[in-house]
């Protein structure tokens, strides 16, 4: 409990060192400085510190840094005030222009995740279902998300332990990171080696052999930190006589932005001579990946042996206290990575036992994808014969429809149609009846009258009746 309370402690005053673009010279008198008029286009530069929330933490540190009450809080409250949350609680106090525009940033970065959200949630093809951005912004720590709109103490105190907690899990990831480069790097070696002849692997293996023996031929590694090491950065790189050399003033010339601390990249920067004794670009034989990690290795040693609170910054007076241990002065010799392998043999096996078992499940979705595929096509090729049988039904009710609807024959020669005939049949008969005598049509009418009048008795005699009615009237 108490180391982790002293790392956020010390973590406070490294993010400010760290992230700020314009730090304070120690000489300088704080009272006679003017608050800078703030400007959001006026983000720090600073390097990157690997976090996904980093652009977010350095404008936040760098607009509180632009806050005269903040900064002075900031350098003059003892580690229990920063330990009880009192320096997040000065937030009230800031200058409202700051408080403005920290909202703004806030605003800012909600809607950032929430973009981010939205495209992953697009990307898993979840398109036609409602995002609940409330609660998968809760993954979030280092802001509330439940005020999205104004930056409160509690932002300022969730980004500090966030922070605090990320970048001291950040190295360990690397280191990770690196081992698992490692272990692939040799695992596809092996593998390659598997499909080349006898005579091929033997070739293979020498070749090997050879540039591991050209990178470990190398001029002598200098103890990260030690008096030898730093003399050779003094004199090679700062053009000085290593025999006027003196720890205050290679503190100064190397405090790149004058704030009285080595931050981490600082110090990193110091190691480049060393390193190019071990890697050159232009060589098969060396790893510019080894090289990093070789970095971050000399930095975190230097840290360890000189960094007496752990908050990650080396002070001068820190720095002065080192140089008068015998570490310093007769320091042991470095061992470099190809002397300590990043892996041991127990945990490459493990590893290429979980690459078999990855590719054994990846063998067995494709079969299973194949699968799913033959029977999709199997599908399709029995909705095409459907369709290619409905196509033909179709085109069948079309031929008979069309068969139903064709004209009459047409008439041959002189032949009259029936219905014809007898249309001019009543025309005649009509025509005749005009021409009858008076009488006589008098006379035909009457009859056509009678033989009415009998059909209809006749209709309605019942059936046995009507066939008796029937022979009577053909009786003459």
């Amino acid at each position: 409990m108490w180391w982790s309370r002293v790392l956020l402690i010390s973590w406070v005053v490294v993010l400010v060192q760290l992230l700020s673009l314009e730090a304070v010279p120690i000489s300088k008198d704080r009272t006679k400085i003017n608050t800078p008029e703030v400007r959001i286009e006026d983000a720090p530069a600073s390097a990157d510190t690997g976090l996904h929330y980093d652009r977010y933490l350095r404008e936040v540190i760098d607009f509180l840094e632009k806050d005269e009450h903040f900064r002075e809080k900031l350098h003059n409250t003892d580690m229990e005030d920063i330990k009880q949350g009192k320096l997040a609680k000065e937030l009230d106090f800031v200058s409202h222009n700051v408080r403005t525009k920290l909202d703004e940033l806030k605003r800012q970065e909600v809607n950032r995740l929430r973009t981010l959200i939205k495209a992953r949630h697009d990307l898993e093809g979840g398109n036609d279902i409602a995002v609940d951005h409330q609660a998968l912004l809760k993954q979030f720590e280092y802001l509330n998300h439940m005020n999205p709109h104004t930056f409160e103490v509690d932002d300022l105190d969730r980004l500090i332990k966030s922070a605090t907690n990320d970048l001291e899990n950040f190295d360990k990831e690397r280191h990770e990171e690196f081992k698992r480069y490692e272990m692939m790097k040799e695992h596809d070696r092996r593998e390659h080696l598997k499909t080349l002849d006898e005579d091929e692997r033997k070739r293979e293996e020498q070749h090997y052999e050879q540039m591991r023996k050209k990178h470990a031929d190398h001029p002598k590694v200098n103890h990260p930190g030690s008096q030898n090491q730093l003399k050779e950065v003094w004199e090679d790189t700062d053009g000085l006589d290593p025999e006027d050399f003196d720890p205050k003033t290679f503190f100064n010339l190397h405090d790149t932005n004058g704030d009285g601390f080595f931050d981490e990249q600082e110090l990193e920067s110091l190691f480049t001579k060393e390193l190019e004794k071990l890697y050159d670009p232009t060589n098969e034989e060396d790893d510019m990946v080894e090289m990093e990690e070789e970095r971050l290795r000399m930095r975190e040693h230097v840290m360890n042996e000189v960094d007496s609170n752990k908050d990650r910054l080396v002070s001068l007076d820190e720095f002065m206290t080192a140089t008068n241990k015998r570490e310093f002065l007769e320091p042991d010799s470095w061992e470099t990575l190809e002397q300590n392998q990043a892996y041991t043999d127990e945990e490459m096996r493990e590893f290429e036992e979980h690459l078999a078992r990855q590719e054994q499940e990846l063998h067995q979705k494709s079969a299973d994808l194949q699968k799913q595929r033959d029977e999709l096509e199997r599908q399709q090729e029995q909705l095409n014969a459907q369709k290619v049988e409905l196509q033909q039904a179709v085109d069948h009710m079309e031929r008979l429809r069309a068969e139903k609807l064709e004209p009459p024959n047409e008439v041959q020669g002189n032949a009259i149609p029936e219905n014809d005939a007898l249309n001019d049949q009543q025309q005649q008969e009509a025509l005749g009846q005009e021409h009858q005598p008076p009488a006589q049509a008098h006379q035909d009418a009457s009859q056509d009258q009678s033989q009415q009048a009998a059909h209809q008795t006749h209709q309605d005699l019942p059936p046995g009746d009507q066939e008796i009615s029937q022979i009577k009237n053909t009786v003459p």
